[in-house]
């Protein structure tokens, strides 16, 4: 059988490009946060990760001119030998102190950051125990591990009693890393952080914590997960992104400065990719400051995802309960979710439409997702596009 064959045998996103439902790849020709420009057309953004607005912020782009300026493009290199710049480390030392914690790492992509970190400290005869609806990247990175002799298992999804189901099956004595999304990035719940280390202290675990959703959302002042339970001291490991609350893209890496050290010596992801570009340290460390400076973003965009999560809810569509930026709404089918979103997409709405295998089979959704910088009048158009599709194909 040829190599090949499965991708000539694949047809099914061309059959559904075919009946114009297919909503993926569409591409941005302006973009103003709340606003953007697809295909001509003026469109209000409900589908991004720019959870504070901060991508068209006038300090964040002027940082990253400055810093293509003073550094180029490129470092041509990675961290480990040409690639590290001052700027890497001023804002490594500025994420620290933000955080509360004794070092924190980049690396060159979110995604990367996982596969990074995960592989780099769980080893042969040791476990990594994974929540079911962790992030792909996290999924990877324990697949991974267990590529290098690392068992692995994972716990019915933010399922504590699972969890500690897992964790009483396995010695005491033998080393556990115990890895969630701080925010699962399709429903926007918020994992159980306090019982998830109350677990982990009992059994004799580590904790690592993926806050790509959570940092700029919950937290005080937008600290992510650890902060939101006052467990900063009691999580060993946080990861995220800068692509999302940051305005930006790479990775991050805190906890202590050891175990920090021995990463940086030892993980493949970091020593042999090119280092971050100097233009997008410089954006993250702007939207650092612009966070750290004007708080109040982080309660608009609260605010904003529940002025969505009521106004969705009071129409009688199923949505998703929470206190994140996800606003998700279950619709189960993929044909009505398909439709759903074309019908959005044409009254000038764009969301994200998840099926399987994105989702599982009846959790087929319209995830919305809200940023600081949407307006009353954004927010409020929106629910009535959604008024009008959902009468339209009967779901309200």
């Amino acid at each position: 059988m040829d190599l090949f064959k499965k991708c000539n045998d694949f047809t099914r996103a061309d059959e559904i490009k075919k009946t114009g439902l297919y909503p993926y790849f569409r591409a941005i020709e302006e973009n103003e946060g709340p606003v953007v420009h697809i295909e001509g057309r003026e469109m209000i953004m409900a589908g991004s990760n720019n959870y504070l607005g901060l991508t068209a912020h006038p300090k964040v782009k002027e940082a990253s001119i400055k810093a293509i300026e003073h550094y180029g493009t490129g470092c041509s290199g990675s961290r480990y030998l040409t690639g590290t710049l001052k700027l890497h480390e001023e804002l490594e030392e500025k994420m620290a102190k933000f955080f509360g914690v004794e070092a924190v790492l980049l690396y060159s992509t979110g995604y990367q950051t996982g596969q990074g970190v995960i592989p780099t400290i769980v080893q042969r005869g040791e476990y990594v125990i994974s929540d079911k609806d962790n992030h792909a990247s996290i999924q990877i990175a324990t697949m991974m591990a267990r590529g290098m002799s690392a068992d692995l298992l994972r716990y019915k999804h933010n399922d504590m009693n699972d969890l500690e189901r897992i964790l009483k099956k396995i010695p005491k004595e033998t080393p556990k890393l115990i890895v969630s999304d701080g925010v699962f990035s399709t429903g926007g719940e918020i994992v159980e952080l306090d019982k998830l280390v109350a677990l982990a202290k009992e059994y004799n675990a580590r904790t690592l914590i993926d806050d790509a959703h959570a940092v700029g959302v919950i937290g005080k002042g937008g600290r992510g997960t650890p902060s939101e339970f006052n467990l900063v001291d009691d999580v060993d490991l946080t990861m995220g992104t800068f692509s999302k609350t940051f305005a930006s893209l790479g990775g991050f890496i805190c906890g202590k400065a050891k175990v920090i050290d021995y990463i940086k010596h030892h993980s493949s992801a970091l020593i042999f990719s090119a280092s971050p570009t100097p233009a997008s340290v410089a954006a993250a460390m702007a939207a650092l400051e612009v966070l750290e400076a004007e708080p109040w973003r982080v309660d608009k965009l609260v605010a904003n995802a529940e002025y969505m999560r009521k106004g969705l809810t009071e129409l009688g569509f199923d949505v998703a309960e929470g206190r994140t930026g996800i606003v998700p709404v279950f619709v189960k089918k993929d044909e009505i979710a398909l439709q759903m979103w074309r019908n959005l997409y044409d009254r000038g709405v764009f969301v994200n439409v998840f099926v399987p295998p994105g989702v599982p089979e009846g959790r087929q959704m319209l995830r919305t997702s809200y940023m600081a910088t949407h307006e009353e009048h954004h927010l409020a158009k929106i629910v009535k596009v959604f008024k009008e599709v959902g009468t339209e194909l009967g779901l309200i």
